[in-house]
């Protein structure tokens, strides 16, 4: 078990709950309020993902899912969090981000596949 990712998912996790807040509060465009539940709601699921990989997923496969995670989440969710309260326009990294949640996922699933 690697602890580091059940924290990492524990603190994304909170923060997931700290931005629907925001989101439920702060008024916004109703397009801006939507990509940013969106990008609420991949966040927590993926802080989800976080914590399954510190408890079961174990070795360098395991590893480079939780990394791929965290990637992914800041990849994917920074990029929208950035344009709704900033205004930057950086969503071109998004895709990279998702691609990188894929393959964390991926790799989550051969790392279940390899455990004995």
């Amino acid at each position: 078990m690697d602890r580091i990712w059940i924290v990492l998912g524990a603190v994304v996790g909170l923060l997931a709950v700290a931005m629907s807040a925001v989101a439920a509060h702060m008024p916004m465009e109703p397009a801006a309020n939507a990509m940013l539940r969106d990008a609420v709601q991949m966040q927590g699921w993926h802080a989800l993902a976080l914590l399954f990989t510190g408890l079961f997923a174990a070795g360098r496969l395991g590893r480079l899912a939780g990394l791929a995670f965290i990637v992914g989440i800041v990849g994917f969710c920074g990029p929208i969090y950035a344009l709704v309260f900033f205004g930057l326009k950086a969503t071109f990294i998004a895709p990279y981000g998702g691609t990188a949640l894929m393959f964390g996922w991926a790799l989550l699933a051969v790392t279940a596949l390899r455990h004995k």
